[in-house]
């Protein structure tokens, strides 16, 4: 079994910097679209799972090294899901809940759990 990288992780470096690329580069010259509502929600769980198992290994909470599991992915999704597509909008008047940002939190944690527990290449060499 290989060691998860945490925030050396290939995904997570990669989400990060297309992550900021649109922040600063894409959506302030093409602010509508596809980019500028669902591009970084689909980052979302590639940027985010890293950096919470990271301080779960700190602190003891996570005992292994193993990549991220379906259920600690799933765990995040649905926790970012209700807090900041339910209950935020309930309490603050410029949240709003939309079922598209549930999609795309949805579509990268499935990316991100297929790319974290891809099969292991090994070499058959004789």
């Amino acid at each position: 079994m290989r060691k998860f990288g945490y925030l050396r992780d290939g995904l997570f470096l990669a989400a990060c910097a297309l992550y900021a690329a649109n922040r600063w580069l894409i959506k302030p010259v093409a602010p509508g679209g596809f980019f500028g509502s669902w591009f970084n929600d689909v980052l979302l769980i590639p940027c985010a799972v890293p950096v919470l198992l990271w301080l779960e290994r700190r602190t003891g909470i996570r005992r292994t090294d193993v990549p991220p599991t379906v259920a600690e992915i799933a765990f995040v999704l649905v926790l970012w899901s209700v807090l900041f597509e339910v209950i935020a909008p309930r309490f603050a008047a410029r949240a709003t809940g939309d079922w598209l940002d549930v999609a795309a939190y949805t579509a990268g944690a499935v990316v991100a759990a297929l790319w974290w527990n891809r099969p292991i290449r090994t070499s058959n060499r004789d």
